[in-house]
Formats: structure tokens, sequence, C-alpha cells
């Protein structure tokens, strides 16, 4: 429960500080927090610390902002891959 708790603290934290950061920010901000969540995830399930290295690193990967449209206002987001192996991306609004 503490992790947990934690965690939520933390996400609440990095959202309100959202909105007084810059792109560049935002985009390290991505990629600490899919971190933390690869690696909650790889603590949940009781991974060994050669699958937690690989979670982390997954999570860092995905959500990480990869393109910004600024006529649209629309941004590019890495998904992972598809059952092929191909590269996913999710377009959705930008942040503000």
């Amino acid at each position: 429960m503490y992790k947990v708790m934690t965690a939520a603290v933390l996400a609440g934290a990095m959202s309100i500080a959202g909105c007084t950061m810059t792109d560049q920010e935002r985009l390290i901000a991505g990629g600490i927090v899919g971190a933390g969540a690869g690696l909650l995830t790889a603590s949940a399930f009781g991974a060994n610390s050669n699958w937690t290295v690989v979670s982390v690193l997954a999570g860092a990967a995905v959500g990480t902002l990869v393109a910004r449209n600024a006529q649209t206002g629309e941004c590019a987001y890495y998904a992972g891959t598809d059952a092929q192996g191909r590269d996913r991306y999710e377009v959705r609004p930008c942040p503000r």
C-alpha cells in the first residue's frame, strides 16, 4: 500500500508541475514517469533483476513524446510495437 500511495503522490505532483514545464522538461518527465511505472509493474509481479531492468527501460520508452505539430496542436507518442514488430505511435492533443 505504501508503494501505491507514493506513486500516486508523485504522479499528482508531476501532473501539477506539468503546467509550468517546457517541452524538453515534459519529455524528460514522461520518460521518468514511464520508468517508474515499469519499476512498479516489475515489483508487483515479483520479477528478477534482469526483467526489472527490461521493464524500466520499456516503461521509459513507451509514452515518450516523439513529435509535435504546432499548427494542429497534436503530439505523437511512442506506443510500443505491434505483433509484427513495427513501431506504433499514438497521436493525441498536446498538453497545454
